[in-house]
């Protein structure tokens, strides 16, 4: 395991998230991350550690309410949330880790624009 930093684009929102540096990632088109450009990193939620900026964080939910897409209220970069797929753990957005701890990143897509017919597909959880 790897500890990878990250964060939201004006720095408010910092994280430490434990995995492999070997990422392998899921890109799904569904309306929210095709607008947002979120490549999903899911780890456990003991894996994700907020550093600083739970004070800057805007919370958004929309059709079951079960996703949590947390926002910087600064500069409105969403670099983490916790996806419906996995309402247990933390989708870390891959293009906001600092890349220095990357050796690979392998990114599968998704069909989120057909959810529920492709939950399936999706893989269990990167750690």
């Amino acid at each position: 395991m790897t500890i990878h930093t990250g964060g939201c684009h004006c720095g408010k929102v910092r994280f430490e998230v434990d995995a492999s540096a070997d990422i392998e990632a899921t890109q799904c088109n569904c309306s929210v991350c095709r607008m947002t450009a979120f490549v999903h990193l899911i780890v456990s939620r003991d894996n994700f550690r907020l550093q600083r900026g739970g004070d800057a964080i805007e919370t958004y939910t929309f059709n079951t309410g079960i996703a949590q897409h947390y926002f910087c209220r600064r500069c409105g970069i969403k670099s983490y949330y916790v996806p419906r797929s996995h309402p247990d753990s933390i989708s870390v957005n891959v293009n906001c880790l600092e890349p220095e701890t990357i050796r690979s990143l392998s990114v599968t897509p998704f069909d989120g624009r057909h959810w529920e017919e492709n939950v399936s597909e999706l893989s269990p959880l990167s750690d």
